[in-house]
């Protein structure tokens, strides 16, 4: 493969492995959910604007997700101490505790694919995953909505 093909390649298997653990773990849960809860975990509080610009989704439909989130219990929604006409969206205790077991729900999933691995295969797996970690980072987003 050409240094050209490896960046799309990465990102076509990625989607393709979650899309897998989906299937295979049942897990019907929209994936907007896991995206959702994925930033909030990492980000913090924001607000829904802000929040649909990093999902990559319409403010819309955002706040029809956050309020069907909000009403499992997965996040909360409270005053924007800066706006008291808007409102920033936090992940709450229930939230990460299901963030953390869709993660885990994923490794179990995917584990038997990766059986056949031997320890130089993890090591390059780990060094990847440390680059795509340092190169996938955004810088930190904030209730007002600026970066």
């Amino acid at each position: 493969m050409n240094q050209d093909e490896i960046i799309p390649s990465i990102v076509m298997s990625a989607h393709a492995l979650a899309r897998i653990a989906a299937q295979q773990a049942h897990n019907e849960a929209p994936s907007a959910q896991w995206r959702v809860l994925s930033i909030l975990s990492r980000e913090g509080g924001l607000r829904v604007g802000t929040l649909a610009v990093a999902a990559r989704t319409t403010q819309p439909g955002m706040t029809r997700l956050i309020g069907d989130l909000e009403r499992t219990g997965l996040i909360t929604r409270s005053a924007d101490p800066a706006d008291s006409r808007a409102s920033v969206v936090n992940i709450s205790n229930e939230g990460m505790a299901a963030f953390r077991n869709w993660q885990q729900e994923f490794r179990i999933t995917l584990a038997p694919r990766f059986d056949d691995l031997n320890d130089s295969d993890w090591a390059v797996l780990d060094r990847a995953a440390d680059i795509l970690a340092a190169h996938s980072s955004e810088p930190t987003l904030t209730a007002e909505g600026s970066k």
